[in-house]
């Protein structure tokens, strides 16, 4: 057919589209899309290859009244919208609609052989002229696309879009390193699938692999919103959900980059939790360690507070740190790095205090952990005493043995003397540990009086290690002298009891027998306390006689201090 009889064909089929909306002319025809039903004319369907086929393949030559399409792509609105085509209806394209426009098209051989300026050939400009130009637009159709398939990917939609949208962010980046956290929030939208397509034609085309990182990072964020991954519990949702989330993750986690320092710690801590919860694969969770491994020096307490999801009713997962603190010392090793970083050391003991407090934490576990931790990462110990007497106080039913071995963890020539103090008197730590942190400091004590001390350097040396030191001597002699008072001072209360008891004895007696006694020898056969003695506890005595425990009337005297009396 000649183009110039296509177009005058064209022209002819409006003016009687015009006719039939005028006289309101009965349809001829039924087609049902889905429960969507549709009564049309088939003099209008005339640029649909794909109802012409249908309607000329009647077996008994009788004509087809009824037509039922299955699988349409976009249902009946995506119909609708061609079928107004058809009939000449003003129709706005726009990116919302674009994507089922042209795979209702394909779908129905509306192409040039049946009508000029078909509607395939008026979204394919549409396409090129408009859509595949802008980024945003790109990325909406790409994201209708997804509902389209396999329509979407046969008229080479998908992969034109995923071009268009890569070609565009390169070029961008380029210009404006900036520029990138305005496009990754577009991409967001996208399903997981199409966002990987994206991802690898944009590094195909020559974007940077480490700026993938704040892309993946929103991406992410946005994707994983709602999963709760702080704490154990059921599961709040169902194995579809599940499935696509953990999906999700082991997609991400394959795009990461390989550099170092391209996402945060904090983000690598995000994903090894909703890992853990989802079950991912042993190779997704093992890479996400061994990435926190590497750049553990930039980690905090919060990161490594892994929930525990394995169900052995512990509150964190101290497995998976201990392979993180693994990594982290076997790339430290690899790097010939013979001094680990004390600020790591720190974060691990800050750790193993937490952990400490878990009442169902496993002696062998919490051993095995803190044993990991490099010695020469810790300038004092007493981090690890800490997290040792926070163990020994939450966990106070284990045995001697087990409390000397969890004791061996701890080098006590590396304890301050502050945390030396509060040994001495930590009843929780078995005596012989006190008694070698004592001689320890002892020894020490002795160094430093051995040292030169006429060397003004070596003086002022000796004189700063001996103040902390006598110190710490003046206050064990003080608190054992504090002990002795209490001793004499509860002594003395009871004498005072006993008095008091033999006092009331006799004044019992006094009333039965007081139709006999005078009341001159009654007041003077009182027997009056003993005469204290003169010392810090004869103090206190005088003070708990002012008390009047006796009961004495104001017309009573009492008896002159300089006199002694005997209980008869």
């Amino acid at each position: 057919m000649s183009t110039k009889r296509k177009e005058l064909l064209s022209i002819a089929m409006e003016r009687t589209s015009e006719w039939i909306s005028s006289q309101e002319i009965l349809s001829d025809i039924t087609v049902h899309i889905g429960d969507t039903s549709f009564s049309l004319h088939k003099i209008l369907l005339s640029k649909c290859g794909f109802i012409k086929k249908l309607t000329s393949e009647s077996s008994n030559g009788s004509d087809i009244t009824v037509i039922r399409i299955s699988d349409f792509p976009g249902g009946g609105e995506a119909f609708k919208l061609a079928i107004k085509f058809c009939y000449g209806i003003n129709l706005e394209m726009n990116a919302e609609n674009i994507a089922m426009l042209r795979c209702a098209a394909e779908h129905l051989d509306m192409t040039e052989e049946h009508s000029v300026a078909n509607l395939v050939e008026t979204t394919e400009v549409y396409l090129n002229e408009v859509i595949l130009k802008s980024l945003k637009s790109s990325v909406k159709v790409l994201q209708k696309s997804e509902g389209l398939l396999p329509m979407a990917e046969r008229v080479k939609l998908v992969s034109r879009c995923i071009d268009a949208i890569a070609y565009v962010t390169c070029q961008e980046s380029q210009s404006r390193e900036d520029i990138v956290d305005l496009w990754a929030e577009d991409l967001s939208v996208l399903r997981i699938d199409m966002f990987q397509r994206v991802l690898i034609a944009m590094m195909a085309r020559g974007f940077k692999q480490h700026a993938l990182g704040p892309v993946l990072m929103v991406y992410a964020q946005k994707a994983l919103r709602g999963l709760e991954i702080t704490g154990r519990g059921v599961k709040k949702m169902d194995a579809e959900q599940e499935h696509e989330k953990r999906v999700i993750v082991e997609t991400i986690v394959s795009l990461l980059p390989r550099e170092r320092n391209t996402v945060s710690v904090g983000f690598l801590s995000m994903l090894i939790r909703a890992a853990l919860y989802l079950e991912t694969t042993v190779a997704c969770r093992l890479d996400l360690e061994k990435r926190m491994g590497l750049q553990l020096r930039q980690a905090v307490l919060d990161d490594l507070l892994i929930p525990s999801f394995n169900g052995d009713n512990t509150m964190f997962d101290v497995d998976t740190v201990q392979r993180i603190l693994m990594n982290y010392l076997q790339f430290e090793v690899e790097g010939s790095s013979v001094d680990f970083a004390t600020d790591t050391g720190e974060l691990m003991e800050s750790y193993l205090a937490e952990v400490a407090s878990d009442r169902n934490m496993n002696l062998a576990k919490f051993m095995g952990l803190a044993e990991c931790v490099p010695e020469q990462s810790r300038v004092t110990d007493d981090g690890m005493y800490r997290a040792i007497d926070i163990y020994l106080k939450v966990h106070p039913q284990i045995s001697e043995v087990e409390k000397k071995k969890i004791c061996s963890l701890m080098n006590s020539q590396k304890l301050s003397q502050e945390a030396c103090a509060h040994v001495a008197q930590n009843k929780r730590f078995p005596v012989h540990i006190v008694a070698q942190v004592l001689h320890e400091e002892q020894q020490r004590l002795r160094q430093v009086l051995s040292c030169d001390s006429d060397s003004p350097v070596a003086a002022d040396a000796t004189a700063s290690e001996i103040s902390p030191l006598s110190t710490l001597c003046s206050y064990n002699n003080e608190l054992s002298e504090l002990n002795r008072e209490n001793q004499d001072l509860k002594l003395e209360l009871l004498k005072v009891k006993m008095t008091l008891k033999e006092l009331e004895r006799e004044k019992n007696f006094e009333i039965v027998s007081g139709s006999y006694c005078s009341p001159v020898s009654t007041a003077s056969s009182v027997v009056k306390p003993p005469l204290p003695r003169k010392s810090f506890i004869s103090s206190v005595s005088r003070r708990l006689g002012k008390l009047n425990p006796f009961g004495h009337t104001p017309g009573r005297t009492m008896p002159r201090k300089g006199r002694r009396h005997s209980i008869s």
